[in-house]
């Protein structure tokens, strides 16, 4: 004959899941080792663990109402097609302090009386990092895979153990700089503590030719005297790899500045539409200009 998991409880068979959590509870804290120093305790405690995780799961709960302790460890099935059949074999993972932690840090209010002497958990802060992202990046989107290392409790909620997970960052085109993405709770574990979030910060890269101002990326354009004032064609390179051919027919003065419509970097909000990219010119004068120099410039002018 199989196990009674209500009697176990010390519940009926129609008791609904609050009063599964209650006799749980109650009965956990009865014969918790910790407690409880008869010699059965931990047997008890264990048998209780089990029937709380079967009865608590609607799905097992179903396929033990209908075919008992063996049907749902064996993986029996009705013939009647019935709801709750089912062909997977349940096993108890056999650890019931790691059934007593999970239902307790999601279940107890501080002001339980059960709380065992347990302090409430606080969760730290969270732990922010730079990430540094090229504007090539921003431009296109991209997924940046993040290593971390933490301390993670294991299933007794007691001792700790150290494991490394990969991050996936989703960059996505046009985010500004200062962007927060965060994970929640992947920080350290402790039976004192709620992991701390983590979160990256987007900080631009350093960039050869441009510099980023909101969806707008700046180029600086060098050119010489001679071209500031007989007028020139200029190339100006785009983060698509193209280059742009830019008339100059005007006397260009230091600081002026040439806008090019569209050729920056997504809107964030609105990835199919872009910022522009500005072209400011600098003009290099030189120390000197022979006489014969000064003849051309006149005429350019």
């Amino acid at each position: 004959m199989g196990k009674d998991y209500y009697k176990t409880l010390g519940i009926p068979k129609g008791a609904n899941e609050e009063e599964i959590k209650k006799a749980y509870r109650r009965m956990a804290l009865r014969f918790h080792p910790d407690k409880n120093k008869d010699a059965n305790a931990e047997e008890k405690f264990k048998e209780i663990a089990e029937a709380y995780e079967v009865l608590s799961d609607p799905k097992k709960r179903a396929v033990y109402d209908q075919l008992g302790e063996e049907g749902l460890k064996t993986g029996g099935s009705s013939s009647s097609g019935a709801p709750g059949s089912t062909t997977h074999h349940y096993t108890f993972h056999g650890d019931p302090h790691a059934t007593f932690a999970t239902f307790f840090d999601l279940d107890m209010d501080e002001e339980d009386p059960f709380r065992l002497g347990t302090v409430p958990k606080h969760q730290d802060p969270p732990v922010v990092h730079e990430l540094k992202v090229s504007l090539e990046e921003i431009f296109h989107g991209c997924t940046k895979r993040i290593k971390i290392t933490r301390r993670r409790l294991n299933p007794d909620g007691r001792s700790m153990r150290t494991e490394d997970k990969i991050l996936n960052i989703v960059i996505k085109k046009g985010w500004k700089e200062g962007t927060k993405i965060t994970f929640p709770k992947e920080g350290d574990e402790t039976p004192e503590n709620i992991p701390a979030d983590i979160a990256f910060v987007l900080k631009d890269k350093g960039h050869p030719h441009f510099k980023r101002d909101g969806s707008n990326i700046i180029y600086k354009c060098k050119i010489t005297l001679k071209e500031a004032l007989c007028g020139c064609t200029v190339s100006i390179p785009t983060l698509e790899n193209r280059v742009i051919s830019l008339p100059c027919h005007d006397i260009i003065k230091p600081g002026m500045v040439k806008r090019l419509r569209g050729e920056g970097l997504p809107f964030p909000k609105n990835p199919s539409q872009r910022g522009d990219l500005i072209v400011e010119f600098s003009v290099h004068f030189p120390d000197r200009i022979p006489p014969q120099k000064s003849l051309i410039l006149a005429f350019c002018m």
